[in-house]
């Protein structure tokens, strides 16, 4: 008898292990592919560099082939399983899996022109020519030593890899640091953080009358079914109540949308209603991907590529920003938008500035409060509208997502380290970005910072 269950336990044993190489390894691939693409053709890092960093966590990728005459591709093999990713000017890399590359290379795009403007003219933050102002009370000595600090790799099994930090004092930049061959004009990843430029997005369109945030979210397959009760709200707040498995790690609805499906808004569509709306908290690039495709059928193609670039990136000075579409031509709206780290920080003094850029209200007024109040379903006060927040469980502020840090603290923030924190009462934007596998102390950085600061005046 125990012999039996032994010999069970072990078939068991073998058939999940078979399962998940059989899941995982397209999955490695794909991603392995895909990233190689964008640190090559959109970051301008080189191979080497994104082995050492990125593709780390991706063992036993057999080859990354280059094609630079092929338009730009890159094709990528684990073991069995070979990916091919391609680089279309523009508009960034993008991994096939449905479509051929003929088709998604012949999808008409009307890209926008870029700003002819030279930053290095322009004051910040709209240019790159800084301040000399120094601020009373502020010890910059100590900020300059915490930005060193978070370079260090005090642990070699552990590495921070932190590749960026811009810090953003009362509108001015009073402190940067970059790992070496990166500067202010280097293109670095957002993952996650690409969510709260869904965000803006979406307010620029309800300022615009276009989407209106308390009705149905426009989505034709929920038309005839209890789906057609989720607003968009409840799809900003990741409380649409609908299935959704976002761990990264194992197989499951996050990587069957970003590996296997063209349509990444289209897939999240389909998932089925598993709680009413509104009253279940489930972090979800799922149903982010569906804002993004919601915002396309908004604004039809012929405005759609243009319309992050001239209603937001070139507004607030962003020139060195994109967002990467999937096969079908939908931005990405979750996890693929980079910017340099100013430009990140430029996104981040939006939001502090009330929306408002100079003269120029971009967003609607009210959005970013809105942005920033709590998901009603969210447990501990974590979530808003497409941002992170340490407002902390009800009645009960020191229960907070980032302990040690004001709960008035909200940001973007995004996989391996990438963040953009906002402090309203300190007039504070910090801005962090890296490859940190095992994590980043940004709590720890952030609060070294606070300590240098004058307290507010009253």
């Amino acid at each position: 008898m125990f012999k039996r269950i032994l010999i069970g336990a072990a078939g068991l044993i073998l058939a999940g292990i078979i399962y998940m190489g059989v899941s995982f390894v397209p999955i490695m691939a794909g991603m392995a592919t895909k990233t190689m693409c964008t640190c090559v053709f959109v970051l301008n890092r080189t191979p080497e560099s994104a082995i050492e960093k990125e593709l780390s966590v991706f063992p036993g990728l057999g080859s990354a082939k280059f094609n630079f005459e092929d338009s730009s591709a890159v094709t990528g093999k684990i073991l069995w399983v070979t990916k091919k990713a391609i680089f279309r000017k523009g508009l960034g890399c993008t991994l096939l899996s449905e479509r051929s590359e003929a088709e998604v290379r012949n999808q008409p795009v009307l890209l926008p022109s870029p700003p002819k403007a030279d930053q290095d003219t322009i004051n910040w933050p709209d240019g790159n020519m800084l301040s000399s102002i120094e601020w009373p009370g502020v010890q910059y000595t100590k900020i300059h030593e915490a930005l060193d600090d978070a370079f260090v790799e005090h642990d070699p099994a552990k590495p921070k890899n932190t590749l960026a930090v811009v810090v953003v004092y009362k509108g001015h930049i009073i402190s940067e640091k970059y790992a070496e061959g990166l500067n202010y004009n280097s293109r670095l990843t957002g993952w996650s953080m690409t969510k709260s430029i869904t965000n803006a997005l979406v307010g620029i369109l309800v300022k615009e009358g276009k989407l209106k945030v308390d009705e149905p979210a426009p989505v034709a397959a929920w038309a005839n079914d209890d789906r057609k009760k989720i607003t968009l709200n409840n799809l900003l707040q990741a409380s649409s109540g609908l299935e959704w498995n976002e761990s990264y790690f194992l197989p499951g609805d996050f990587h069957n949308m970003f590996m296997h499906s063209d349509d990444k808004g289209g897939y999240a569509a389909m998932q089925p209603l598993d709680h009413e709306p509104g009253t279940y908290w489930e972090y979800s690039s799922g149903t982010t991907n569906l804002l993004s495709r919601i915002i396309r059928e908004s604004l039809g193609d012929s405005a759609y590529y243009r319309f992050p670039y001239e209603k937001l990136f070139y507004k607030i000075g962003m020139y060195h920003s994109m967002i990467e579409p999937d096969a079908s031509g939908t931005f990405v709206g979750s996890s693929y938008g980079y910017a340099s780290a100013r430009d990140w920080a430029r996104l981040g003094l939006l939001y502090l500035r009330d929306g408002k850029w100079g003269e120029e209200q971009i967003l609607p007024e009210g959005w970013v409060a809105y942005s920033h109040t709590p998901a009603p379903a969210s447990p501990i006060g974590q979530y808003g509208a497409q941002f992170w927040l340490n407002a902390g469980a009800k009645d009960h502020p020191e229960n907070c997502y980032h302990p040690g840090l004001p709960n008035e603290e909200y940001g973007a923030e995004g996989f391996e380290g990438q963040y953009v924190f906002i402090i309203p009462s300190r007039e504070l934007v910090v801005v962090r970005l890296g490859v940190s596998h095992h994590g980043f102390d940004i709590a720890g950085l952030t609060r070294r910072i606070l300590e240098a600061l004058p307290e507010p005046q009253s």
